[in-house]
């Protein structure tokens, strides 16, 4: 809560209608700041489909709609991208008010050189998961994604088996109130996130000449 912006604040003030990822996570931060919304709507992936008519005839209606996420920009693997595009096809005005983003945060605290990323967000699982490694492998860039604490371990051995010992940072709960940074190579990463919790960032640099 305390990375939000003056902006952010003003906007969720300001809005006719807050379209959240999850009600109850957004009433509390609504709570925090004293902010009472005039209405609030469910938007998460389960029902994006279902509410796009809703929420394109609000904006018809000359409605200001601000879309919260819970933890992380809206359509960066998080909820967004169809009423994003549903926009822009109905010549529907649009902004954003920028804020806390895992991607960024962990771009800027790698270390690696980010002048080639290849972001993917969350990753196949399985046979794909390893196939998309294989494809990699030679590829002059940092190569960044999300995982789950209940996949990382598997993941990180996967990597290290087809992509080699790299340079790896890890954000476990970027931006958040539990966030912890890792950067080794991926051996230790194995060893060091066996069992972890929250959902995790990982860099892995896949620059030539920087393989250690």
């Amino acid at each position: 809560m305390m990375d939000i912006t003056i902006r952010a604040i003003k906007t969720l003030r300001e809005a006719d209608v807050i379209v959240a990822e999850d009600t109850r996570r957004t009433m509390k931060l609504l709570k925090f700041f004293h902010i009472q919304p005039r209405q609030i709507i469910s938007y998460g992936v389960h029902n994006q489909e279902k509410s796009l008519p809703k929420l394109l005839n609000l904006l018809s209606q000359g409605k200001h709609l601000c879309l919260v996420t819970d933890s992380g920009m809206p359509a960066v693997a998080d909820p967004g991208g169809i009423l994003i595009d549903a926009c822009w096809k109905k010549n529907i005005q649009l902004d954003i008010v920028p804020g806390p983003s895992a991607l960024t945060s962990a771009v800027a605290l790698c270390g690696f050189d980010c002048s080639k990323v290849l972001f993917v967000g969350f990753l196949p699982r399985g046979k794909k998961r390893r196939r998309l490694f294989r494809e990699l492998k030679d590829n002059d860039v940092v190569f960044i994604f999300f995982e789950s604490a209940m996949r990382v371990g598997e993941t990180l051995q996967e990597a290290l088996d087809i992509l080699g010992d790299r340079e790896i940072f890890i954000g476990r709960e970027l931006t958040k109130v539990f966030q912890q940074l890792f950067r080794g190579k991926t051996s230790c990463a194995v060893e060091s996130f066996k069992e972890t919790k929250g959902e995790l960032t990982l860099a892995i640099n896949l620059r030539k000449g920087e393989e250690g």
